[in-house]
Protein backbone atom coordinates (compact mmCIF):
# COMPACT_ATOMS: atom_id res chain seq x y z
CA UNK A 1 0.00 0.00 0.00
CA UNK A 2 1.28 3.45 -0.88
CA UNK A 3 1.94 5.76 1.81
CA UNK A 4 -0.46 9.05 1.47
CA UNK A 5 1.68 11.96 0.54
CA UNK A 6 2.12 14.77 2.67
CA UNK A 7 2.40 18.69 1.59
CA UNK A 8 3.72 21.30 3.02
CA UNK A 9 3.53 25.22 1.44
CA UNK A 10 6.36 27.48 1.96
CA UNK A 11 6.53 30.45 0.63
CA UNK A 12 10.17 32.65 -0.02
CA UNK A 13 10.69 36.08 0.85
CA UNK A 14 13.92 38.57 -0.16
CA UNK A 15 14.80 39.94 2.68
CA UNK A 16 17.19 43.45 3.37
CA UNK A 17 15.70 44.95 -0.11
CA UNK A 18 12.05 45.99 -0.89
CA UNK A 19 13.05 45.15 -4.51
CA UNK A 20 12.25 41.57 -5.82
CA UNK A 21 15.95 39.15 -6.71
CA UNK A 22 18.05 41.52 -4.68
CA UNK A 23 18.56 41.07 -0.59
CA UNK A 24 18.46 37.96 1.33
CA UNK A 25 15.99 34.97 -0.18
CA UNK A 26 14.51 33.19 2.47
CA UNK A 27 12.11 29.77 2.50
CA UNK A 28 9.65 29.85 5.20
CA UNK A 29 7.54 27.18 6.03
CA UNK A 30 4.61 29.04 8.05
CA UNK A 31 3.44 25.52 9.22
CA UNK A 32 6.04 22.87 9.91
CA UNK A 33 4.06 21.00 12.46
CA UNK A 34 5.08 16.96 11.74
CA UNK A 35 8.25 17.54 10.53
CA UNK A 36 11.00 15.41 11.86
CA UNK A 37 14.58 17.18 12.50
CA UNK A 38 16.05 15.34 9.60
CA UNK A 39 13.45 16.12 7.58
CA UNK A 40 13.88 20.06 8.57
CA UNK A 41 17.00 19.67 7.35
CA UNK A 42 16.69 17.88 4.18
CA UNK A 43 13.96 20.47 3.19
CA UNK A 44 16.63 23.39 3.85
CA UNK A 45 18.92 21.16 1.53
CA UNK A 46 16.48 21.16 -1.15
CA UNK A 47 15.63 24.76 -0.86
CA UNK A 48 19.48 25.52 -0.87
CA UNK A 49 19.18 29.15 0.38
CA UNK A 50 21.41 30.22 3.30
CA UNK A 51 18.86 29.65 5.61
CA UNK A 52 15.37 27.81 5.95
CA UNK A 53 12.65 28.64 8.57
CA UNK A 54 10.16 26.53 9.54
CA UNK A 55 7.23 27.93 12.28
CA UNK A 56 5.34 25.47 14.81
CA UNK A 57 2.11 27.10 15.78
CA UNK A 58 1.10 26.54 19.09
CA UNK A 59 -2.01 27.76 20.82
CA UNK A 60 -3.09 31.35 20.70
CA UNK A 61 -2.29 31.32 24.60
CA UNK A 62 1.12 30.40 24.48
CA UNK A 63 2.31 32.42 21.90
CA UNK A 64 0.73 35.38 23.52
CA UNK A 65 2.96 34.37 26.41
CA UNK A 66 6.00 32.91 24.76
CA UNK A 67 6.05 34.24 21.04
CA UNK A 68 5.92 31.99 17.47
CA UNK A 69 8.27 29.17 17.71
CA UNK A 70 10.34 29.06 14.85
CA UNK A 71 13.46 26.75 14.31
CA UNK A 72 15.79 27.79 11.57
CA UNK A 73 18.40 25.64 9.59
CA UNK A 74 21.15 25.65 6.73
CA UNK A 75 22.22 23.98 4.01
CA UNK A 76 24.00 22.10 6.38
CA UNK A 77 22.73 22.76 10.23
CA UNK A 78 20.55 23.73 12.86
CA UNK A 79 21.48 27.62 13.84
CA UNK A 80 20.15 28.78 17.23
CA UNK A 81 19.65 32.44 15.59
CA UNK A 82 20.09 34.18 12.44
CA UNK A 83 19.30 38.04 11.28
CA UNK A 84 17.94 37.49 8.12
CA UNK A 85 15.44 34.48 8.86
CA UNK A 86 14.45 36.46 11.90
CA UNK A 87 13.14 39.65 9.70
CA UNK A 88 11.67 37.38 6.85
CA UNK A 89 9.92 35.31 9.17
CA UNK A 90 8.43 38.10 10.76
CA UNK A 91 7.23 39.65 7.84
CA UNK A 92 5.45 36.24 6.60
CA UNK A 93 3.74 36.16 9.76
CA UNK A 94 2.84 39.47 9.97
CA UNK A 95 0.70 39.09 6.83
CA UNK A 96 -2.20 41.58 6.14
CA UNK A 97 -2.92 42.27 9.66
CA UNK A 98 -0.28 44.90 10.21
CA UNK A 99 0.25 44.08 13.89
CA UNK A 100 2.73 46.54 15.49
CA UNK A 101 5.24 43.67 16.92
CA UNK A 102 5.58 39.72 16.35
CA UNK A 103 7.51 38.49 19.08
CA UNK A 104 9.64 35.22 17.64
CA UNK A 105 10.82 32.08 19.74
CA UNK A 106 14.26 30.85 18.62
CA UNK A 107 16.64 28.84 20.01
CA UNK A 108 18.64 31.38 21.32
CA UNK A 109 15.58 33.42 22.99
CA UNK A 110 12.76 35.80 22.12
CA UNK A 111 13.52 38.08 19.55
CA UNK A 112 10.96 40.99 18.88
CA UNK A 113 10.68 42.16 15.56
CA UNK A 114 8.32 46.04 15.43
CA UNK A 115 6.96 47.25 12.39
CA UNK A 116 7.30 50.79 10.84
CA UNK A 117 4.74 51.99 8.69
CA UNK A 118 5.21 55.75 6.86
CA UNK A 119 2.35 56.34 4.02
CA UNK A 120 3.93 56.09 0.55
CA UNK A 121 6.87 53.84 1.90
CA UNK A 122 7.45 49.81 2.22
CA UNK A 123 7.20 48.51 5.69
CA UNK A 124 10.32 47.98 7.72
CA UNK A 125 10.88 45.87 10.63
CA UNK A 126 13.31 45.90 13.21
CA UNK A 127 14.56 43.24 15.62
CA UNK A 128 16.28 43.56 19.07
CA UNK A 129 19.07 40.93 18.83
CA UNK A 130 20.70 39.77 22.49
CA UNK A 131 22.60 42.36 24.20
CA UNK A 132 26.33 41.57 22.45
CA UNK A 133 29.42 39.81 24.38
CA UNK A 134 32.85 41.49 22.89
CA UNK A 135 35.28 37.79 22.50
CA UNK A 136 38.97 38.54 22.01
CA UNK A 137 40.42 41.26 19.47
CA UNK A 138 42.88 39.50 17.08
CA UNK A 139 46.62 39.88 15.97
CA UNK A 140 45.88 41.25 12.04
CA UNK A 141 48.66 39.23 10.53
CA UNK A 142 47.03 36.40 12.65
CA UNK A 143 43.85 37.13 10.70
CA UNK A 144 45.55 37.94 6.98
CA UNK A 145 47.18 34.62 7.54
CA UNK A 146 44.34 32.84 8.42
CA UNK A 147 41.95 34.40 5.96
CA UNK A 148 43.68 34.06 2.87
CA UNK A 149 44.06 37.67 2.42
CA UNK A 150 47.11 40.25 1.32
CA UNK A 151 49.68 42.51 3.60
CA UNK A 152 48.54 45.84 3.86
CA UNK A 153 44.71 44.87 3.19
CA UNK A 154 43.68 45.47 7.11
CA UNK A 155 42.58 48.98 8.58
CA UNK A 156 45.11 49.40 11.25
CA UNK A 157 42.78 52.08 12.74
CA UNK A 158 40.33 49.68 13.78
CA UNK A 159 40.56 46.71 15.80
CA UNK A 160 39.60 43.08 14.61
CA UNK A 161 37.21 42.08 17.00
CA UNK A 162 34.69 38.44 17.97
CA UNK A 163 31.44 39.76 19.03
CA UNK A 164 28.29 38.06 19.91
CA UNK A 165 24.30 38.53 19.42
CA UNK A 166 23.13 35.65 19.56
CA UNK A 167 26.23 33.95 16.78
CA UNK A 168 29.79 35.07 16.98
CA UNK A 169 31.09 37.05 14.03
CA UNK A 170 34.79 37.97 14.03
CA UNK A 171 34.66 41.88 12.63
CA UNK A 172 37.67 42.44 10.14
CA UNK A 173 37.85 46.05 9.09
CA UNK A 174 39.55 46.38 5.50
CA UNK A 175 41.08 49.59 4.00
CA UNK A 176 38.61 50.05 0.60
CA UNK A 177 36.24 49.20 -1.92
CA UNK A 178 38.85 47.99 -3.83
CA UNK A 179 40.53 45.31 -1.14
CA UNK A 180 36.51 44.19 -0.41
CA UNK A 181 36.58 43.70 -4.40
CA UNK A 182 39.02 41.50 -4.67
CA UNK A 183 38.54 39.05 -1.60
CA UNK A 184 39.33 35.53 -2.22
CA UNK A 185 38.96 33.80 1.05
CA UNK A 186 39.91 30.77 2.27
CA UNK A 187 37.75 29.31 3.88
CA UNK A 188 39.17 25.97 5.09
CA UNK A 189 42.05 28.32 6.63
CA UNK A 190 39.05 31.20 8.39
CA UNK A 191 37.39 28.00 10.12
CA UNK A 192 40.54 26.83 11.39
CA UNK A 193 41.55 30.03 12.94
CA UNK A 194 38.12 30.67 14.22
CA UNK A 195 37.81 27.17 15.89
CA UNK A 196 37.97 28.47 19.10
CA UNK A 197 36.43 31.91 18.70
CA UNK A 198 33.65 30.38 16.84
CA UNK A 199 31.89 32.22 13.91
CA UNK A 200 32.54 33.72 10.71
CA UNK A 201 34.52 36.33 9.32
CA UNK A 202 32.51 39.60 8.71
CA UNK A 203 34.58 41.78 6.49
CA UNK A 204 33.43 45.60 6.62
CA UNK A 205 35.20 48.91 5.05
CA UNK A 206 34.02 52.39 5.65
CA UNK A 207 34.54 52.89 2.11
CA UNK A 208 31.04 52.75 0.33
CA UNK A 209 29.31 52.94 -2.77
CA UNK A 210 25.95 54.58 -1.35
CA UNK A 211 27.37 57.80 0.49
CA UNK A 212 24.64 56.98 2.70
CA UNK A 213 26.11 53.91 3.94
CA UNK A 214 28.17 53.73 7.35
CA UNK A 215 29.70 50.55 6.31
CA UNK A 216 30.13 48.00 2.71
CA UNK A 217 30.10 44.29 3.85
CA UNK A 218 30.52 40.96 2.76
CA UNK A 219 30.46 37.65 4.42
CA UNK A 220 31.44 33.99 2.77
CA UNK A 221 30.44 30.79 4.40
CA UNK A 222 30.70 27.18 3.32
CA UNK A 223 27.35 27.88 1.08
CA UNK A 224 28.85 30.57 -0.87
CA UNK A 225 28.35 34.57 -0.12
CA UNK A 226 25.59 35.49 1.75
CA UNK A 227 23.64 38.59 0.30
CA UNK A 228 23.02 40.16 3.88
CA UNK A 229 23.21 38.51 7.27
CA UNK A 230 21.58 40.23 9.95
CA UNK A 231 23.20 38.50 12.96
CA UNK A 232 26.51 39.67 11.68
CA UNK A 233 25.23 42.92 11.39
CA UNK A 234 24.27 42.96 14.87
CA UNK A 235 27.71 42.46 15.82
CA UNK A 236 29.04 45.24 13.88
CA UNK A 237 26.73 47.49 15.43
CA UNK A 238 27.80 46.83 18.47
CA UNK A 239 31.65 46.92 17.25
CA UNK A 240 30.38 50.44 15.39
CA UNK A 241 29.53 52.36 18.90
CA UNK A 242 32.11 50.60 20.51
CA UNK A 243 34.97 52.14 18.56
CA UNK A 244 33.39 55.44 17.92
CA UNK A 245 32.12 54.39 13.95
CA UNK A 246 28.55 55.40 14.73
CA UNK A 247 27.14 57.39 18.11
CA UNK A 248 24.73 55.20 19.99
CA UNK A 249 21.38 55.20 19.31
CA UNK A 250 22.30 56.35 15.53
CA UNK A 251 20.82 54.52 12.73
CA UNK A 252 23.12 53.59 10.58
CA UNK A 253 22.83 51.78 7.14
CA UNK A 254 25.21 48.70 5.84
CA UNK A 255 25.69 47.39 2.60
CA UNK A 256 25.99 44.11 1.09
CA UNK A 257 25.60 41.57 -1.99
CA UNK A 258 27.06 44.11 -3.99
CA UNK A 259 29.65 42.33 -5.80
CA UNK A 260 27.46 38.98 -6.12
CA UNK A 261 24.41 41.42 -7.41
CA UNK A 262 21.97 40.92 -4.60
CA UNK A 263 21.96 44.46 -3.18
CA UNK A 264 21.05 44.61 0.43
CA UNK A 265 20.44 47.61 2.62
CA UNK A 266 20.85 46.63 6.63
CA UNK A 267 19.68 49.23 8.99
CA UNK A 268 21.43 48.96 12.33
CA UNK A 269 21.55 51.15 15.79
CA UNK A 270 22.78 50.80 19.42
CA UNK A 271 22.47 51.78 22.63
CA UNK A 272 25.41 52.50 25.47
CA UNK A 273 24.17 53.23 28.95
CA UNK A 274 26.19 51.97 32.21
CA UNK A 275 29.19 51.58 30.80
CA UNK A 276 28.43 48.54 28.25
CA UNK A 277 26.27 48.31 24.69
CA UNK A 278 23.27 47.17 24.60
CA UNK A 279 19.80 47.37 22.64
CA UNK A 280 21.00 46.22 19.24
CA UNK A 281 18.30 46.54 16.92
CA UNK A 282 18.71 45.48 12.94
CA UNK A 283 16.20 46.65 10.71
CA UNK A 284 14.88 46.06 6.83
CA UNK A 285 12.60 45.41 4.53
CA UNK A 286 11.02 42.35 3.05
CA UNK A 287 9.17 41.41 -0.29
CA UNK A 288 7.60 38.14 -1.09
CA UNK A 289 8.84 36.39 -4.14
CA UNK A 290 7.01 33.36 -4.86
CA UNK A 291 4.92 30.55 -3.19
CA UNK A 292 4.79 27.15 -3.51
CA UNK A 293 4.41 23.51 -2.16
CA UNK A 294 6.74 20.39 -1.14
CA UNK A 295 5.50 17.08 -1.36
CA UNK A 296 7.35 13.98 1.27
Amino acid sequence: MVAEQRRFSFVQFDVFSHQRMTGNPLAIFPDGSGLTDEEMQALAREMNLSETTFVLPREAAVEAKRGVRVRIFTVKEELPFAGHPTLGTAFALRGPGRRSEIILDLNAGKVPVRFEEVPGEPVFGEMTQLDPKFGPRHDREAVVRAAGLRDGDVDPSLPIETISTGVPFTIVPLRGLDVMRGLQVDLKSSADYLAQAGGMFYFVTRETTDPAARLHARMMFYNGEDPATGSAAGCAAAWMVAHGVAEPEERSLIEQGIEMRRPSRIFVRAGFEDNRIVNVRVGGNAVEVLRGEVFL
